[in-house]
């Protein structure tokens, strides 16, 4: 895996198995510091990303980060032990980059979400921002990215040429999500102002879905082609739901853990890769 920053995109290269699937682990919203994340699940996605030498893409929110001053949420019982000190901020990032560390040389780039972003705008410190460049200095090639912003994923055969390339779009996310809808609407939504993209991934209101989409479009020739794009809802690592917890007393349903695979594979019969996923549990 090579990570590089291209313009406004980040770029992962990949030397492509054709015989095999390729994997990539995507993962939002493990809110890694809170009492209530399975940090145990998180270690076994990892491993596993290690048997399978996966990508681990990260879309925000790694951090919770709710326990400092000027947060209305705060609940000092709701810190892990190792957090329980006078720098609490600076704790999270120097066990963050312990945790993560192992994993290093697969990371390929950490994004905010929107409690990254509420600390930077209360305490003017950028937490991923901090975390990466730790990594970084331990030999990692993970980047930081946007909120929201593009990837592509070019697969390279062994003459070191570019065999097919994949472009992703992503976004932390926003608004609730919904309780019917689980955000879902946001897909067609998103549909209309994307051009181009292959696959479209968001966290944040912590629910898990797949959808695809299909697509049509006339090419130079007037000939018609049809295609899929995948919208791809990243659920989360923490629940803290049926514990009087402020997600009760706000009446918000239980919500799925885990996170999901991206699976690039080979089609001798379409000579093309396609993309596919599975959920991580």
């Amino acid at each position: 895996m090579k990570v590089t920053r291209e313009n406004d995109a980040i770029v992962i290269d990949i030397d492509f198995d054709h015989s095999k699937p390729n994997w990539f682990l995507l993962n939002s919203d493990r809110h890694w510091d809170n009492p209530s994340s399975d940090q145990a699940m998180m270690k076994r996605h990892l491993e596993k990303a290690r048997e399978r030498n996966a990508p681990v893409l990260d879309f925000g929110d790694f951090f919770c980060a709710m326990q400092g001053k000027y947060d209305k949420r705060s609940n000092k019982s709701s810190i892990r032990p190792e957090h329980q000190n006078g720098n609490y901020l600076d704790s999270l990032v120097e066990t963050a980059v312990d945790f993560l560390n192992p994993y290093r040389d697969l990371l390929a780039f950490m994004g905010p979400g929107n409690h990254e972003t509420s600390i930077q705008d209360r305490h003017e410190t950028d937490l991923t921002e901090r975390l990466v460049a730790l990594l970084r200095s331990n030999g990692s090639q993970v980047c930081k990215h946007r909120y929201s912003g593009f990837t592509r994923l070019n697969f390279r055969r062994k003459d070191g040429r570019v065999r097919g390339s994949k472009v992703m779009w992503h976004t932390h996310g926003y608004g609730g999500g919904g309780p019917v809808t689980k955000d879902v609407i946001q897909a067609s939504r998103q549909g209309v102002f994307l051009e181009g993209v292959d696959l479209v991934v968001s966290g944040h209101t912590h629910d898990a879905w797949v959808m695809p989409q299909a697509t049509r479009a006339l090419t130079c020739k007037n000939r018609i082609v049809e295609s899929e794009r995948l919208h791809v809802k990243i659920p989360s690592a923490k629940n803290k739901h049926g514990k009087d917890s402020w997600e009760d007393l706000k009446g918000m349903p239980p919500k799925p853990i885990g996170a999901y695979w991206l699976k690039a594979e080979f089609s001798s019969v379409h000579d093309a890769i396609f993309l596919d996923v599975e959920r991580a549990r």
